[in-house]
């Protein structure tokens, strides 16, 4: 058996335990409600458009009509309005509009009503704030909760073959390697099918909103650059989360041996929020392997990042992520059969070393 049919037996392996894990599944669905709701949510709670009330013959009616408001010809409006028959009613005075409510006036039929002044944008490209704050948030949640959710299930994964005494088995199979990189192959596999489904239901409920026509083409590059992002980036750190796996020998001790992994996401991940609104910030950070797949999807996005750079960036993140995994295999491969206590990162790097003089 050859390198390639063992990684791809222990990926489908992978792949089978881990579509039978009810936490996985549960968390999947999970993340499509939350998903579908975040983005359908605003839409039904905004509420249909408001109910006005005019006067037979009123000059007003077709503007308000044409605004998309639900408007009622009475013959007393203002009773209408006291009844609670409608939002407001708008009557003439004095050959003006005059707006009657109870409280406060609907603001879409003021809207509705008032004269728009003519508007000149000078920077008609730019990306307006809401979307400039949003969407350099989500990329980086994504690839921070993704990576590191799967991340740790992979470190779990190790421990718990170690526990069992499988890996010993495993091991008189296939060779160590294989394990290792069929590990990341399945969950990253897993990982884009994830984030695949919640960019469709996102979509989808996005469509309930008025709104969807704006922001969604701007996202269209953005999201296309992130996916070579996401896949380099997590390959980096899935193998240096299996390599945590194989220093310890308890599920108790995963968090605690792979908290240097755990700062290398988080990290990246408050920069990229933090410093959104800092160019300087955000050019160094894109190049910067473990902050790359948020903050170069986010530049352009935004437009600031010119045609080569993605290109350059993804060069580097690349040879960062072989070099991640060619150190993980290697912590991987001299700490794995060690079962008696936790590894040390540098013990488990001079076995490595010994073994293969």
């Amino acid at each position: 058996m050859n390198l390639v049919e063992a990684v791809r037996l222990v990926a489908a392996r992978e792949l089978k335990v881990k579509l039978r894990d009810k936490t996985f599944v549960f968390s999947t669905l999970f993340f499509l409600l939350f998903a579908f709701g975040s983005s359908i949510l605003p839409a039904l709670l905004a509420g249909g458009p408001s109910s006005v009330a005019v006067a037979q013959s009123s000059p007003y009616e077709s503007k308000l009509r044409d605004a998309g408001l639900e408007v009622k010809v009475v013959a007393d409006p203002e009773k209408v309005v006291r009844d609670g028959d409608a939002d407001a009613a708008v009557v003439d005075k004095s050959g003006q509009p005059e707006v009657l409510a109870m409280k406060d006036a609907p603001g879409d039929i003021v809207r509705a009503l008032s004269v728009a002044p003519e508007v000149r944008l000078l920077d008609p490209d730019a990306v307006n704030e809401l979307a400039a704050f949003l969407v350099p948030f989500m990329f980086a949640l994504v690839f921070f909760f993704t990576s590191l959710t799967f991340g740790i299930q992979i470190a779990q994964s190790v421990v718990e073959e170690k526990q069992t005494r499988m890996v010993e088995i495993l091991v008189a199979a296939v060779p160590v390697r294989a394990l290792l990189i069929g590990k990341v192959v399945a969950g990253g596999v897993l990982a884009l099918a994830q984030i695949a489904l919640v960019a469709v239901v996102t979509v989808a409920g996005a469509q309930f909103s008025d709104d969807a026509g704006t922001l969604l083409p701007l996202l269209g590059p953005a999201m296309a650059w992130f996916i070579p992002f996401f896949v380099l980036g997590f390959i980096m750190l899935a193998a240096l989360w299996a390599a945590v796996g194989a220093l310890v020998n308890r599920l108790e001790d995963v968090a605690n041996a792979g908290m240097p992994v755990q700062l290398l996401v988080m990290l990246p991940f408050f920069a990229v929020i933090f410093l959104g609104d800092n160019p300087t910030a955000m050019r160094i950070l894109s190049y910067v392997p473990f902050s790359a797949p948020t903050a170069m999807p986010v530049r352009l996005f935004d437009g600031s990042a010119a045609a080569w750079e993605p290109f350059l960036a993804l060069v580097i993140l690349a040879a960062a992520a072989l070099g991640a995994l060619l150190a993980g295999a290697r912590i991987y491969e001299g700490s794995l059969l060690r079962t008696n206590s936790r590894t040390s990162w540098s013990a488990a790097w001079r076995d490595r070393e010994l073994r293969s003089m």
